[in-house]
């Protein structure tokens, strides 16, 4: 066995190189012997068979490409032709010119289409993967392919895994200017303004540690009409320390900025929103801007950054997962605290607070793995005491400068995809030992410099399982991030799931829960003129019963003029008295009134109508538990005895609520929302009462219920026949998002009349005994292709936090 081991090593490795014809002549007796018998059974026929002949141009049926052919092999070819062909060989196609218009990745901006509409820097795999659609400017991935379904597979993905979501439809509106008159503008335009807050979440804010949240209204007198909600950061400071609040102390604010010498408090501030809002809200700052300037004669200068700028929204149980594996910091503005060393090196997720934003500067993650890690625990062990030497040894001076917040400046591109591909192909080369140094290939993997890009690290608030990362980068550094975050196993999501999460979540969808804004207006119309579209493919038999798109909010009014005329004291203020149609003189807004959306702003609604004595509570810090004002049975008197004091001359006001069906039943959205009697709660409630007939309208009333005009506007109407009057229940609201399939617990979200709610609640208190008082309020809902009513339980959201600002 000795001496095998020893001839075997000496024996000699096979050659690197293989001469074809030195090959061919050493065995050209072999081939020969192979070729006869081959012959022999082809009869020396090597003609290809005809019915084993692959199909090239069988399928093209053209008369004219036909004849073109037969010209050519007999040689007669019009000149005409010639002519027009070698034009048309000149002329790239459509195809082609559209990819290599899409692979290309300019510093800024967008690809657009003929018409103008942009195109997303991941559009081409979305195209592959989605159902698209035309909204808002954008070509923008609508869901996955498929009838609308997939809900369940959805959440399970949520809950278990990661799902990616590319706004980049997105954009930044960018302030500069002292930091007072800022501070003015906002206090104009956003509700919770920065000085109603307290004064910790101020600070810290202030400081550009965390990031705000508020509404964007117009700039006006008090309850003024509303615009889109927006995310606001402020650029962190660089000499001037500001001290942070409890849940921040250890922030410290520290990264690099540019101040300017004339005015020491120069700040720069940016304002996040949606694309369907954006030119709203850039007129709605720039009118403030240029209000404060006629004042006090300071300017702000207000532009924006669309298509500089980009937006992925990571979200699941393992989102901070898939960011460990993909982000590799380079370095870390933030140096001198060492909770933030922590945090830049992304560990330890439950000791981030909420809304915290992080200033990196990573790897490129499509770096090959040995690059991804050779710098990175160098980084988190000596990044509390790394001095300027050190860092520059591992990124250059050029990446090492950059900042996220120079966004006007521009980015340089990321290293293109094919001499990535080119270096790893030449690394699988090296490793199995192939590579030819002696031939004129040039070796990629020296050549090509490992990239970094400068990224805004956002942790989501988390709210009811919400957990979620937002990721702020260059727009030419998406393709970049896109591909590796689905790689590793983010799951990528649309428009249509991201509706559905908020939903599991408890977060207000805009704009299709926003219907206040002008954006909800023109996306509701956009929907309907889809929804006519779709149902005129179908045979009139087949169609289903046209419903209003939008719902018909005016009605609500209709509501609130039938209670005034109504005795508070007989509990029955919501009781049927007119016959025929109501409606009312304007019915060209979506909505009269408002949404409130801060629990401030609710008490200062009830302030000003003089209704502190209804039964609503929102939640304050200085105010009693829920419990306690439960049983106080001295508000529940006082909100008997002083309705008549009530102003009715009032705008209406809405509040989001979440609605759980008492025992059974599935909402849909745009179902309606209506105030029962206590007898018809009693039908459920009742143990001694069957269910099973529950309560229905006729399915003539079903048609009739809400009315189509000549002027394509809806209304509602009474119906006159008394069998049809007695089911018939006024409206208090409209679901805005339905049931989201495969939820863990059912529940549909839905905006209501405040005063109506109050007055609901004040009935069925009235007639239970305080131990069996609840919080919530029962109400009815009926889906509009539907004659059954649902019992619910709706539960007003700004009684149980104080601020509804947080929406996706």
């Amino acid at each position: 066995m000795a001496t095998d081991g020893i001839k075997r090593s000496s024996l000699a490795p096979p050659p690197r190189s293989l001469n074809v014809e030195k090959f061919v002549e050493s065995r050209a007796a072999e081939l020969e012997a192979l070729h006869s018998v081959v012959a022999d059974r082809l009869n020396n026929d090597f003609r290809s068979q005809r019915n084993k002949r692959r199909r090239t141009t069988g399928f093209d049926s053209r008369d004219a490409n036909k004849r073109f052919r037969k010209r050519q092999k007999t040689g007669v070819v019009d000149k005409g032709n010639v002519v027009a062909s070698e034009k048309d060989e000149k002329k790239v196609p459509r195809r082609i010119r559209r990819r290599v218009e899409l692979k290309c990745n300019p510093e800024h901006g967008y690809s657009t289409s003929g018409d103008g509409t942009k195109r997303l820097r991941t559009h081409v795999w979305h195209a592959k993967r989605f159902t698209m659609t035309k909204l808002w400017g954008f070509y923008l991935p609508l869901g996955l392919q498929g009838r609308g379904r997939g809900s369940r597979a959805l959440l399970k993905w949520f809950r278990h895994g990661a799902v990616v979501h590319d706004a980049c439809y997105h954009s930044a509106l960018q302030l500069e200017g002292p930091e007072d008159s800022l501070l003015s503008v906002l206090s104009m335009v956003l509700v919770p303004s920065p000085s109603a807050q307290s004064e910790n979440i101020c600070c810290s804010v202030l400081s550009g540690a965390v990031y705000g949240s508020a509404m964007l209204h117009h700039v006006g007198a008090s309850f003024s009409k509303s615009v889109a909600p927006v995310t606001y950061m402020w650029r962190p400071l660089q000499k001037k320390d500001i001290g942070t609040g409890t849940e921040h102390d250890d922030v410290e604010s520290a990264n690099s900025t540019q101040t300017n010498e004339c005015c020491p408090s120069f700040r720069q501030l940016w304002v996040w929103m949606h694309a369907s809002a954006l030119k709203e809200g850039y007129d709605a700052l720039k009118f403030a801007c240029q209000k404060l300037m006629d004042e006090t004669g300071i300017l702000i200068n207000c532009f924006s950054l669309e298509g500089r700028l980009a937006k992925l929204e990571l979200m699941g149980s393992k989102a901070f997962g898939l960011l460990q594996k993909i982000l590799h910091p380079v370095t870390c503005k933030i140096l001198k605290s060492s909770q933030l060393t922590k945090w830049s090196s992304l560990q330890h997720e439950d000791q981030i607070p909420s809304c915290t934003i992080l200033s990196l500067a990573v790897n490129d993650p499509r770096n090959l793995p040995e690059r991804k890690t050779a710098v990175v625990p160098e980084v988190v062990s000596n990044l509390g005491g790394a001095s300027e030497n050190e860092i520059t040894e591992n990124t250059s001076v050029e990446n090492q400068n950059m900042d996220l917040w120079d966004a006007r400046n521009g980015f340089s591109s990321p290293v293109e995809e094919n001499i990535l591909c080119m270096e790893k192909h030449c690394q699988r080369l090296s490793f199995f030992c192939q590579s030819d140094t002696q031939s004129g290939t040039l070796n990629t993997s020296s050549d090509v410099q490992p990239g970094s890009c400068p990224i805004l690290l956002l942790k989501n608030k988390n709210h009811k399982g919400m957990i979620g990362w937002t990721i702020m980068l260059p727009l030419n550094w998406v393709k970049a991030f896109w591909i590796p975050l689905v790689s590793n196993g983010a799951h990528a999501i649309g428009l249509r799931e991201k509706h559905w999460i908020a939903c599991e979540v408890e977060l207000p969808y805009f704009p299709s829960e926003f219907p206040d804004t002008n954006a909800y207006s023109s996306f509701m119309a956009t929907e309907a003129t889809l929804s006519d579209e779709k149902a005129k493919l179908r045979p009139p038999s087949m169609r289903a019963l046209r419903v209003p798109i939008p719902p018909p909010w005016v009605s609500i009014r209709l509501a609130c003029e039938e209670t005034r005329t109504q005795d508070v004291a007989n509990g029955h203020s919501l009781t049927n008295s007119n016959n025929g149609s109501l409606s009312l003189n304007n019915h060209n807004i979506s909505i009269e009134g408002f949404v409130t959306r801060t629990s401030h702003m609710l008490s200062d609604y009830l302030n000003e109508i003089h209704g502190n004595h209804l039964l609503l509570f929102p939640k304050l810090p200085d105010k009693k538990s829920f419990f306690e004002l439960m049983v106080d049975e001295a508000k529940l008197r006082q909100n008997l005895n002083a309705a008549s004091l009530m102003n009715y001359e009032r705008k209406l006001c809405f509040l989001r609520v979440l609605l759980h069906a008492y025992k059974e039943g599935s909402f849909e959205e745009g179902a309606v929302v209506c105030a029962p009697f206590l007898s018809d709660i009693s039908i459920w409630t009742s143990r001694s009462k069957s269910t099973e007939a529950g309560l229905q309208i006729p399915q003539s009333s079903v048609n009739s219920y809400f009315k189509e005009q000549s002027s394509g506007k809806w209304e509602l109407h009474i119906p006159e026949d008394s069998a049809a009057r007695e089911s018939h229940r006024w409206p208090i609201g409209f679901v805005t998002t339905g049931f989201v399939r495969g939820s863990t617990k059912l529940k549909a979200e839905a905006l209501c009349e405040a005063i109506l709610l109050a007055r609901l609640r004040g009935e069925q208190w009235n007639e239970t005994p305080m131990k069996e008082r609840r919080k919530e309020i029962y109400v009815l809902v009926r889906n509009l292709r539907s004659t059954a009513y649902r019992l619910a339980l709706a539960t007003i959201i700004l009684e149980q936090q104080e601020e509804d600002v947080e929406f996706m």
